[in-house]
């Protein structure tokens, strides 16, 4: 008996789900199913490695190879042959849709000039970023926020929470403490890091907005057994405050 397949995570459906080639097109059109479309997206546009895009996708990582595969394929096919290309069916369902996944951001990137992110925990900055069950999300267009959402991790943690960080396009990140292994994945993924933060996420976001947020600069955190009252972000190395 086949073994049934498992819907993939996907964050939206398409904005666009039809491209014509100039002209008149061939017979026959390619398919490309949402959780092929959401592939390609992680990986090609926003450069997610396949570990990545499967932990956010809720897939093993030789299945995100299989769907880039046929993506891939068919996206070939229809520049090379002049194909319709359609995006349409697949085993998916949106984040969020009653299974702890993460929702989407408020709005497309494109739409917003920056996205900060806040590790966050009832209003607060959550103090240990490796452990944190939610972030909250700020959209801000000429120095000001214009839109805001709590978002959960799925229980994700440490290094693969540098991926959501990538999916959710952020652009900056504010938080208690921090590993050494989760700076470097953030460093590479561009997003810039601010450690060290305390008190409400809202008032921090206002601080950095204003250029008066005082954070750690190389803040470090290796004591992965704390429990949550512990501050990650007082550890006692000094502060800074952050002019941009």
């Amino acid at each position: 008996m086949a073994r049934p397949c498992k819907r993939r995570r996907v964050w939206m459906e398409p904005e666009y789900s039809r491209f014509l080639p100039d002209g008149t097109p061939a017979e026959g059109c390619e398919v490309l199913t949402v959780d092929e479309f959401e592939a390609i997206r992680l990986l090609d546009l926003e450069s997610l490695t396949q570990e990545q895009c499967a932990q956010q996708m809720g897939i093993a990582r030789s299945t995100v190879a299989d769907i880039c595969e046929s993506a891939r394929r068919k996206i070939a096919g229809s520049l090379v042959y002049g194909r319709p290309l359609v995006i349409s069916g697949g085993h998916y369902h949106i984040c969020g849709a009653g299974d702890g996944a993460p929702v989407p951001p408020l709005t497309r990137k494109e739409a917003v000039q920056m996205r900060i992110a806040v590790t966050y925990e009832d209003g607060m900055v959550f103090q240990h970023f490796g452990h944190t069950e939610q972030f909250k999300l700020y959209d801000v267009e000429d120095g000001h926020v214009t839109a805001a959402q709590v978002v959960n991790t799925n229980g994700q943690g440490h290094g693969a929470l540098a991926g959501f960080l990538t999916a959710a396009q952020v652009d900056v990140l504010l938080c208690g403490g921090i590993g050494g292994g989760a700076q470097a994945a953030l460093a590479e993924a561009g997003i810039q890091l601010f450690g060290g933060v305390t008190g409400a996420a809202d008032e921090a976001v206002a601080a950095y907005l204003a250029g008066t947020l005082h954070y750690v600069p190389g803040i470090r955190c290796d004591h992965h057994g704390h429990g949550h009252d512990h501050d990650c972000g007082s550890h006692g190395c000094g502060g800074g405050s952050c002019h941009h």
